[in-house]
């Protein structure tokens, strides 16, 4: 295992250590913070809420344990690794528990798909819907894994800081399909339209419309068979607090409520960062976990911006936004499984309105969280938590969210009472609910936008904002807007390809 510098003390030539300022304390930055710490850098994360996470946020109320956003944990050796840069074993601190099914999907007319990491009972489910595709499914199967080979394993940590590297893989992608988006791919392989939801929905969870999502991330089927989708006991901000445990052993500071109002600059270098109450840190280097849009577009003034001007942003593509409503219950509904996939009458129509359209659709697909189904330990005795998230427009959509929400919740409500939650309305006894302004306002992510920039092909890779920051020196970026995206195994890789760009902690000596 790697030991972990002390960093805060002195480094090899006997000076101080350079410094590491980090922006953000979502799983980009914490993950950020970690491996420049065992680099050799001292470093201050820098969070302006009041706790970690950033989309990880967790809310607590009535005896409740709500996580605010990502409840899938997928390769969990990326998180094992920062745990064994600091000699430690990431089992003694957090517990993951794998989840089966994976998903259930529930289909408008009854019907449904239990998504597990099974081979035998995936080929059941599949031949529930079409026998004729089962010799399909494991077709994808080995597709998925050429896809994972590439995309994930080669390329995921890759820095694709010149646009030679975009040269280099695209004989690969051109050969997996990339060109196509998600949806199209995975009709090569299937022919019942239940099952090409099944096998396209994945998007959504990142920020991607499935019919417009580059095809390489059909990767996400091998990777959750191969390791599993899992649940971290206590919630995943227990992977959050842990990973600000790992910071501190380090010897390394972590700060809540501290505002970085601007990036500053000396030179065409980063010099450090300017907080809102008027302190000033200087760093040898800045890592901004912060939305990348609004890193240039809010954080480093417009004068060092050549590339990512706000022109440029103001033309780029973002995911969608989400309304997410926390509910608990006095009482518990055992038939309903961990991650419920609660799909509408329409797909491709409803996902179109949802990226493109300026107003609410009139139906819905949900993501239905039941925590409790795994973790009893985060509701009430006899009680369960639950949350139910809606994809939405972004903040571009002419929506007054200070009159839409209610009544778009409550619909929702009906919904489920009608299906998965009988009586549901007799039952809630806390509730919590966020909209796209959040995500603008508290995030900070732009239009309120819950994932950053869209995954579509001209915004992957090379063209997402570089992870080696285009416009000043010492300046890098991680999490949902840089390479490879969004999503947990996103934004942790993000922090692995630090690795490959930011320079050794020696070389300021």
């Amino acid at each position: 295992m790697l030991q972990t510098p002390t960093p805060s003390s002195q480094d090899l030539t006997g000076g101080k250590a350079p410094h590491a300022v980090v922006i953000g304390a979502g799983f980009g930055g914490l993950a950020a913070a970690v491996r420049l710490g065992a680099r050799g850098y001292r470093v201050t994360l820098l969070e302006h809420l009041d706790a970690p996470g950033g989309r990880a946020y967790v809310f607590k109320q009535d005896g409740f344990v709500f996580d605010a956003g990502p409840t899938i944990v997928t390769a969990p050796f990326l998180f094992e690794e920062l745990w064994e840069m600091c000699g430690k074993r990431m089992a003694d601190h957090v517990e993951l528990r794998e989840i089966q099914p994976f998903f259930r999907i529930q289909f408008h007319d009854g019907k449904h798909f239990d998504y597990t990491g099974k081979t035998d009972l995936m080929r059941q489910e599949v031949a529930k819907f079409n026998p004729d595709d089962v010799a399909g499914y494991d077709r994808f199967m080995k597709y998925s894994k050429e896809v994972f080979d590439i995309g994930f394993t080669e390329l995921g940590h890759a820095s694709f800081g010149r646009f030679t590297d975009m040269i280099k893989v695209a004989p690969d992608l051109v050969r997996l399909g990339g060109y196509r988006s998600v949806y199209g791919s995975v009709s090569q392989y299937f022919k019942s339209e239940y099952l090409r939801t099944v096998f396209s929905f994945h998007p959504l969870l990142v920020g991607g419309n499935p019919f417009s999502t580059t095809a390489v991330y059909n990767l996400i089927g091998y990777l959750e068979h191969e390791w599993g989708v899992h649940f971290a006991m206590g919630g995943t901000g227990k992977l959050a607090e842990g990973l600000v445990d790992l910071i501190r052993g380090q010897g390394n500071e972590v700060r809540f409520q501290a505002t970085v109002d601007e990036i500053t600059v000396d030179q065409g270098k980063v010099s450090g960062v300017r907080l809102a109450s008027g302190e000033t840190i200087a760093a040898d280097v800045v890592v901004s976990n912060a939305d990348s849009a609004a890193t240039y577009r809010r954080l480093l003034p417009a004068r060092y911006r050549k590339r990512w001007t706000d022109k440029r942003l103001d033309r780029s593509r973002y995911s969608m936004s989400l309304m997410v409503w926390y509910f608990g219950t006095d009482k518990r509904y055992e038939d309903v499984e961990h991650h419920t996939i609660l799909l509408g009458p329409r797909y491709r129509a409803l996902v179109d309105e949802i990226f493109q359209a300026k107003d609410l659709p009139d139906d819905f697909s949900l993501y239905l969280h039941r925590p409790t189904a795994t973790d009893p330990s985060l509701a009430p005795e006899g009680c369960d938590a639950f949350y139910v998230l809606s994809p939405v427009p972004h903040l571009d959509a002419d929506i007054d969210w200070e009159t839409a929400a209610e009544p778009y919740r409550a619909k929702i409500e009906q919904a489920l009472s009608d299906t998965l939650l009988p009586d549901l309305g007799r039952h809630v006894v806390s509730s919590h609910m966020i909209t796209p302004p959040y995500f603008q306002d508290t995030l900070l992510s732009e239009k309120g936008a819950a994932f950053g920039l869209a995954p579509s092909l001209l915004q992957s890779a090379w063209f997402r904002p570089h992870n080696k920051s285009e416009e000043v020196d010492n300046l890098f970026l991680v999490g949902a807007g840089t390479h490879p995206g969004a999503g947990l195994p996103g934004v942790v890789s993000s922090a692995r390809v630090l690795d490959e760009v930011v320079p050794d902690a020696n070389t300021f000596a």
